[in-house]
């Protein structure tokens, strides 16, 4: 015990930085740019939520666009989880309910920031923002390819009529969920949203 004290003493004397719960932090960066943006998202806000200096967070997780990779790919499996849970329901217009009320969840979640960190996270991003609002428009084209995957499947299982255009439906899908996400964002709530999700798959093709 007394050798493990005088350790932290010495560190403390050193400078070495203090300890940090790495997790917590990155949970505390994916909010703040949840919430803010990208760009809006300044080293003050990001380091002063996670509660840590800015050589820390460069140790730990690199620059800004690197905090904001690792962030997404927080929000990917945390918020956003909805999405590779949705893929897996047994038939296709199920998957297309699933992934749109989960988006609606996600985005009216109270406590939560309002709206998507994949979506808004840097739409209006300038050319310091390039690096981000590519990776979202790749994170949202990835999201696009695995509905589009899952329904073609859908169509060879017969789940789906044989006509049917698996990449438009799954372009449809991601469009309304990023219309249901920007609507968040204003101010729409819950149950508007979900009335939206309802509408939009009274048409859904059927075998």
């Amino acid at each position: 015990m007394e050798t493990r004290r005088k350790a932290t003493a010495q560190g403390q004397r050193s400078g070495r930085p203090r300890a940090f719960d790495a997790d917590e932090a990155l949970e505390r960066a994916m909010r703040v740019f949840w919430e803010q943006g990208y760009e809006g998202a300044s080293l003050t806000d990001l380091t002063g939520a996670m509660g840590i200096t800015r050589t820390s967070m460069y140790a730990a997780f690199g620059n800004k666009e690197d905090l904001f990779r690792k962030a997404l790919e927080r929000y990917t499996e945390g918020p956003a989880a909805y999405a590779a849970r949705a893929l897996a329901e047994p038939t296709a217009r199920e998957v297309a309910s699933a992934f749109l009320i989960g988006s609606v969840r996600a985005t009216t979640r109270p406590g939560c920031p309002a709206g998507c960190l994949g979506v808004q996270g840097s739409l209006a991003a300038g050319e310091s923002g390039r690096a981000a609002r590519d990776a979202l428009a790749a994170w949202r084209e990835e999201g696009v390819g695995l509905l589009r995957d899952r329904f073609r499947r859908a169509v060879d299982e017969g789940d789906l009529p044989p006509d049917a255009d698996p990449g438009a439906l799954a372009r449809y899908v991601m469009t309304v969920a990023n219309g249901i996400a920007v609507q968040a964002a204003g101010g729409a709530d819950e149950e508007e949203l979900r009335a939206v999700a309802a509408l939009a798959l009274r048409g859904w093709p059927s075998a």
